[in-house]
């Protein structure tokens, strides 16, 4: 996967939660922040415990910066991780697939070492 664009805030931890968003993403991204109408938001990735597997993904527009916050900006686009979420995310690649059979994020995380059966969760 090719990715370009990809800029370090100034003021960035040194640690950024390693997660890599593809053009595709990022370009889905800025797109639905323009339908939102807003400029002040940016992606947050997330883990929380849930689903089969024992761990969830979750992406959300937010506007806050919490305390331990990795920041990174892809293209234009703002995305955060929590620092309890680094751990799970490093390497992690982001894309946006829009095919026949599939429309939507995708996550290749080579931290997961399985995945439930409808791929909502991981372990």
């Amino acid at each position: 996967m090719t990715v370009q664009g990809e800029t370090v805030h100034n003021d960035a931890p040194a640690t950024t939660g390693g997660v890599t968003i593809t053009s595709a993403a990022a370009g889905k991204v800025k797109s639905l922040l323009e339908q939102e109408g807003r400029d002040d938001l940016q992606l947050r990735i997330a883990v929380q415990p849930g689903g089969c597997s024992g761990l969830r993904y979750q992406l959300f527009f937010d506007e806050r910066h919490l305390d331990g916050d990795s920041v990174r900006e892809f293209d234009g686009v703002g995305v955060v991780v929590d620092r309890m979420s680094v751990p799970y995310l490093q390497s992690a690649v982001i894309d946006f697939v829009d095919t026949i059979e599939k429309q939507g994020f995708t996550i290749d995380n080579p931290n997961a070492t399985g995945s439930c059966a409808c791929g909502d969760s991981f372990h």
